[in-house]
């Protein structure tokens, strides 16, 4: 059996599509197929429209969370209540590709592979400082981490039961989807596509929303920002001693000591500005402490069918 983890948020028009779109595939490789759906909290008629499909098809549930938990806290969700011996994490959207599935099974059986996911390779339709700033990201993380996370990777991809038992294992709070899936390791195949547009609805996902997203990714799988901060402090005093070591020579040589507010100024304002800054990114990572340590739980369900 192969199981769909379809987290949803405002879906309403895209889930039918999406459910027609599925349903022909898994006639083509032939094989059970069960559906759950996360409804995270959605503002629209989602969760009607899932309700109706359970009563249509016995293969369909859905999970209904109290309140908006996050992408993340629906994906966790509906990992932990999947039941296939292979596991497909997608969009309701359909930019992920359904056709792709019947290879990417075709792969699994092969025995080679652990997982198949899938991978971007354009960006077409996508705002151009968007996509400078996504591929940003991947260079940035992949400097300063040592888990490698592939660029225009997606959440899509296909995984055996084995795969998602040890991402079931981390129980961590603060979740990062993209980088858990590297984490965990196993021998992993990525499928190329071009960029698809959504179906039906608009995304939920806004430039500050997605930068948001990117510093947590940062801050959950690598502690490069803290060493910035460090370095921050050493280049700054090293840059006060080398001020003070002027100002003394020039003093001596031409008998006229350096005088001016805005000299002094500029260099307060930098050596607070830097303090600031250091401060900050501790503060990041305190809070991503805090948060873990008060054990609250990711998502809170109301209802489950």
């Amino acid at each position: 059996m192969i199981s769909i983890v379809v987290p949803a948020y405002n879906e309403e028009k895209a889930i039918p599509l999406f459910f027609n779109e599925i349903e022909k595939v898994s006639q083509k490789i032939g094989l059970e197929f069960e559906y759950i759906f996360v409804n995270d909290g959605s503002k629209d008629n989602t969760l009607q429209v899932l309700k109706s499909l359970h009563q249509d098809h016995q293969n369909v549930h859905y999970i209904d969370f109290s309140r908006n938990f996050g992408k993340e806290a629906a994906l966790l969700a509906g990992l932990e209540q999947s039941k296939g011996d292979f596991v497909a994490v997608m969009d309701a959207d359909l930019q992920d590709p359904p056709e792709l599935l019947e290879e990417m099974y075709s792969l699994l059986l092969t025995g080679e592979y652990d997982v198949v996911g899938t991978r971007r390779v354009t960006r077409d339709g996508e705002p151009a400082i968007r996509s400078f700033f996504a591929r940003l990201f991947y260079l940035m993380i992949n400097k300063i981490s040592s888990t490698e996370m592939i660029d225009g990777a997606r959440d899509f991809r296909l995984m055996t039961r084995q795969v998602v038992a040890s991402i079931l294992e981390l129980k961590e709070y603060n979740r990062f989807s993209k980088g858990i899936f590297s984490w965990v390791g196993y021998k992993t195949k990525y499928l190329e596509y071009k960029n698809r547009q959504r179906v039906a609805g608009e995304t939920s996902w806004s430039f500050w929303g997605l930068l948001k997203y990117s510093i947590e990714g940062i801050i959950n799988f690598s502690n490069a920002p803290l060493q910035i901060a460090t370095y921050s402090g050493i280049l700054s005093s090293l840059a006060a001693v080398i001020f003070i070591i002027v100002i003394v020579i020039r003093t001596i040589v031409y008998g006229d000591p350096v005088s001016g507010w805005p000299s002094l100024v500029s260099i307060v304002l930098l050596v607070g500005g830097m303090q600031l800054f250091a401060l900050g990114i501790i503060g990041q990572y305190i809070g991503k402490i805090y948060l873990e340590t008060k054990k609250r739980p990711s998502y809170i369900i109301k209802e489950m069918k």
